[in-house]
């Protein structure tokens, strides 16, 4: 039975993602065959902007927009930046565990505040110091992910080609998170709670691997904690921005570049847990 149900709730959890994952592939698709150079350098040129909006669609309570995001990235259409601030910002399901909760309306703006604003920040420094990140030579637009994923993507128009990156993704992200919800059916979500979390700096530190969890189940055990009282509100804070979704298993699978990927993984940990030091240090919450 716990086969069956970590089976189910993998296709549950991928099909909710397909249609973000389609939108995406065709957009990319659509910039790389019907526009301009013209028009593709614009694109590119908004890229200063990128981590404000990236940070407030990350704010919206789904992980497809962080496996969108990832995407994104490895079609070189966002920048490093950018992406960063979609994965500090979103939340997966820490809003409506809040609200089934009935927690109070002011701290959930609160926290969703934090998480943007500090996505944001984030995201433009990251442009700034890490411009290596930002290199479009490597995996070149959709035609690198086609290379990467070893697509025949110049048969047919650009729905039956992003209709091939998106069951490619798809059955990717099934199989891991078919397994990871068998390895957490296993091993205990509220075994969790013998970590300690409540101690400064290593509880922050301990909550950002959690949340490194490519898994809905991690931002779960997270906010749950926080509502039981077992994790203080910076380690809460670390480990919802360290989480982000199923978009770090995209961008590994998508982007070429595994070093790069490993490295935005790095900085979103360091970034998250800064935050969540930041958090407790002001106490903003």
């Amino acid at each position: 039975m716990q086969i069956w149900d970590a089976v189910l709730d993998g296709f549950l959890d991928t099909v909710r993602l397909v249609p973000f994952l389609f939108l995406t592939y065709l957009v990319m698709e659509y910039i790389e065959h019907h526009t301009s150079d013209r028009t593709r350098a614009a694109i590119r040129r908004a890229d200063r902007f990128g981590p404000l909006a990236g940070g407030l669609l990350g704010a919206f309570p789904q992980c497809g927009f962080s496996a969108a995001a990832a995407s994104l990235y490895a079609g070189r259409v966002i920048t490093g930046g950018t992406l960063i601030a979609v994965f500090l910002s979103t939340s997966d399901e820490m809003l409506p565990i809040f609200l089934s909760s009935r927690v109070d309306a002011g701290l959930i703006l609160r926290i969703i505040m934090i998480k943007v604003v500090y996505g944001v920040i984030a995201g433009f420094v990251v442009d700034f110091l890490f411009r290596s990140l930002n290199i479009r030579k490597i995996g070149e637009g959709i035609h690198g992910i086609c290379e990467a994923q070893h697509c025949d993507c110049d048969e047919g128009g650009i729905f039956v080609s992003a209709l091939r990156h998106t069951l490619s993704i798809a059955l990717f992200l099934f199989l891991i998170s078919t397994a990871l919800n068998l390895f957490l059916e296993m091993v205990g979500t509220e075994n969790l709670e013998n970590l300690v979390f409540n101690q400064p700096v290593i509880g922050e530190m301990l909550a950002g691997l959690i949340g490194l969890i490519p898994n809905c189940a991690a931002s779960v055990a997270i906010t749950t904690m926080y509502l039981d009282g077992a994790m203080s509100a910076g380690a809460m804070m670390s480990g919802l921005m360290v989480g982000a979704g199923v978009g770090i298993v995209v961008l590994f699978r998508s982007n070429r570049a595994k070093r790069q990927s490993a490295k935005i993984v790095g900085i979103l940990y360091v970034a998250g847990v800064a935050g969540g030091l930041l958090t407790s240090a002001l106490r903003l919450l």
